[in-house]
């Protein structure tokens, strides 16, 4: 059991569990208030510019303070920078984990992407990001986090864990988005700088990699080589039948073990993971072909129209109130999981992560039914009401969530409800949290989640460039 679970970390006493030494500088404080320059890991002109020029355009005094604390909280507590073998190289921890988690790594960095071209330091520090995921990728394509170093043992609750275990390896729990979050942040780097230097051979091979793991993992011929198992007291920690999940009726979909909040698929044609998969093996398709590697760009080419097809085809399902909407998870013989989550890559965030448009009827009748009562983890309380998950059980909403039903929304109402919402759950941290139980945000989970801290930031920078007159509303 991991130490996001409610339990475990819950409400400001979490800062005394952070169980490493590196952690010690951010836990002296009371993580109510952004660290001192002193203490701060890194700083970017770029970002710290946007930050005073950003705020000037917030009316409201609590979201003002909620973004600059926010907005930086990668680069300030989570972000290790150095050089590995001649090369950028960069370690990011999730916050009170210690460990980096590709999904997580990817999706705190990409907020700065913007800020890439005009601070060259940022730059190199998302490079080191991308150099280091081609060596996790290579130290094992089925792990979802990796140690500082090499040879550092597994996360203290995965030690036990029957798998094929790896040193360097913090936790080895398969998810399809673990393969898809580096691609998008190489891509979007990519876009931004215009350089290739990231994509190295080392690179390369990382990324063949990826496409020789999602074939494994479509499971025409067999199980594949990943086998999980946990003695856990959560159901959702562990895999049944040897560990290789629920039986599938293969059909070209990826097969997913693990969802992006780590809990255990129901069904292991995880529907929104396969989406992801596709946007990413064209991101990625894109990239190989910049740097003329023919092999890896028909290979992620092929794979993509494969994935693509296939989801298409059996990831729908008609819901009676509904009508035709993504389906959740699907196991290919006609069983269908009709939920979403809070996590990403979730029903919700499909338009958010490209792989559909906001104005796609199919996205839109499914984005209703994730955020209505006929979605099992979607909860209202007299605080909020938001999409949760099993992760950290009933009642539980995950701001993530909230900030994810703002990314997008087209509705300025809609909007501004959000961040109202948002604004008033933070128990007076002036922070996001994991999660925050309905009726009172006071009881949360993770006071250091440093994904959810960055995400805020970068919805209000979306905000700022597209619909400025919201932040210069009264949220009153």
């Amino acid at each position: 059991m991991t130490p996001s679970r409610r339990d475990v970390l819950c409400g400001l006493a979490a800062a005394a569990l952070a169980p490493a030494p590196m952690l010690a500088q951010y836990t002296k404080h009371d993580l109510t208030t952004r660290p001192a320059p002193a203490d701060r890991l890194f700083r970017s002109a770029a970002v710290e510019a946007a930050i005073v020029s950003v705020s000037k355009g917030i009316a409201d005094a609590e979201l003002r303070t909620l973004f600059t604390n926010c907005l930086p909280n990668t680069l300030d507590t989570t972000t290790f920078a150095g050089t590995r073998n001649g090369k950028p190289d960069t370690f990011v921890i999730t916050g009170d984990i210690d460990a980096l988690w590709l999904r997580d790594s990817s999706a705190q960095m990409h907020p700065y992407l913007p800020f890439v071209k005009a601070d060259a330091k940022l730059a190199q520090v998302v490079e080191g990001l991308i150099h280091r995921h081609a060596a996790c990728i290579l130290l094992d394509p089925y792990a979802n986090s990796f140690r500082r170093n090499p040879t550092d043992p597994p996360l203290e609750w995965a030690v036990h864990d029957v798998t094929d275990k790896k040193p360097g390896v913090g936790e080895r729990k398969w998810e399809v988005d673990s393969l898809c979050y580096p691609i998008r942040l190489a891509h979007g780097y990519w876009k931004a700088t215009g350089s290739t230097a990231a994509f190295d051979g080392e690179w390369r091979a990382a990324m063949a990699l990826v496409v020789k793991t999602f074939r494994e993992q479509q499971r025409f011929h067999d199980r594949g080589p990943y086998h999980f198992q946990r003695r856990a007291e959560n159901p959702t920690d562990t895999v049944i039948l040897s560990g290789y999940g629920a039986p599938t009726k293969p059909n070209g979909m990826l097969h997913s073990i693990f969802r992006p909040s780590d809990d255990a698929c129901m069904y292991p044609l995880f529907v929104p993971a396969n989406l992801f998969a596709v946007r990413a093996l064209g991101m990625l398709a894109e990239m190989a072909a910049a740097v003329q590697d023919g092999t890896l760009t028909n290979d992620a080419r092929a794979l993509a129209a494969e994935v693509g097809t296939a989801t298409e085809r059996h990831g729908k399902v008609q819901h009676p109130a509904h009508g035709e909407i993504w389906a959740y998870e699907i196991d290919g013989f006609g069983n269908v999981n009709l939920m979403d989550d809070a996590n990403a890559p979730g029903l919700l965030s499909i338009a958010y992560l490209g792989e559909s448009s906001l104005s796609d009827p199919l996205y839109t009748r499914t984005r209703g039914f994730t955020l209505s009562p006929d979605n099992p983890y979607y909860f209202q309380g007299t605080a909020a009401k938001g999409i949760g998950g099993p992760h950290v059980g009933l009642d539980y909403i995950w701001p993530m969530s909230i900030l994810m039903r703002a990314l997008t929304s087209t509705d300025d109402g809609e909007i501004v409800v959000a961040l109202r919402t948002l604004r008033n759950t933070t128990a007076g941290t002036h922070f996001m949290h994991e999660a925050f139980q309905k009726d009172d945000p006071a009881k949360f989970t993770r006071p250091w989640f440093a994904w959810a801290n960055t995400l805020f930031g970068e919805l209000i920078l979306k905000l700022y460039r597209e619909r400025p007159a919201l932040l210069r509303e009264s949220m009153v």
